[in-house]
C-alpha cells in the first residue's frame, strides 16, 4: 500500500477541521459531498469508508461504507454506489453523533484504490481483513464533531 497521488476530499468539511451541524446525526444526517483524484492505473474500483476511531466501542464506529465506485476521479455519485453497513447496522450514511460531553472525536474519510472488485457488501472490518491485499493506493482526511 501507498500513499501518491490519489486524494479524498470535500467541499463541505475542510481537512481537520469541524464538520458542520447537518451532516450530524442530530442535524439532518445530510450526505457531505466528496470528491475524488488521482485514481492509480490499474484500479478497479474504488471505496470509501468513514469511520470514527474515538466512538467508546471496541472497534470504533463506522459512519459510512460505499462500494463500487468507478476507477475514475470524481465526485462521488452515492446514488451509483453501493453502500455497505454502517456502526448501526444499517446502509448509508449516519452523521456524527458521539456521546454528549464525550469530547472531539475524529471522522476519517479514507478511499482506497483496489485491484479488483469487492463483492457483496462487507462490514468495515470484513473489508480490511478481506481486501488488504487488494489495496493499490489509499489516502483520507479527517474531520472533528463534538457534542
Amino acid at each position: 500500500m501507498r500513499i501518491d497521488e490519489l486524494t479524498i476530499s470535500s467541499p463541505d468539511i475542510p481537512d481537520l477541521g469541524d464538520v458542520p451541524e447537518r451532516f450530524s446525526a442530530d442535524g439532518g444526517n445530510a450526505e457531505p459531498r466528496l470528491q475524488i483524484t488521482g485514481v492509480p492505473e490499474g484500479t478497479r474500483e474504488v471505496v470509501v469508508i468513514s469511520h470514527d476511531p474515538d466512538a467508546p466501542l471496541p472497534n470504533g464506529f463506522t459512519h459510512w461504507v460505499l462500494y463500487g465506485l468507478p476507477p475514475v476521479d470524481q465526485t462521488v455519485d452515492t446514488a451509483a454506489a453501493t453502500a455497505g453497513p454502517n456502526g448501526a447496522g444499517k446502509i448509508g450514511w449516519y452523521g456524527p453523533q458521539p456521546p454528549a460531553g464525550h469530547g472531539r472525536h475524529h471522522y476519517y474519510f479514507w478511499v482506497y484504490a483496489l485491484d479488483r472488485e469487492v463483492t457483496g457488501t462487507p462490514s468495515r472490518e470484513e473489508f480490511l481483513r478481506d481486501y488488504a491485499d487488494a489495496v493499490i493506493e489509499q489516502n483520507r482526511f479527517v474531520g472533528h464533531f463534538q457534542r
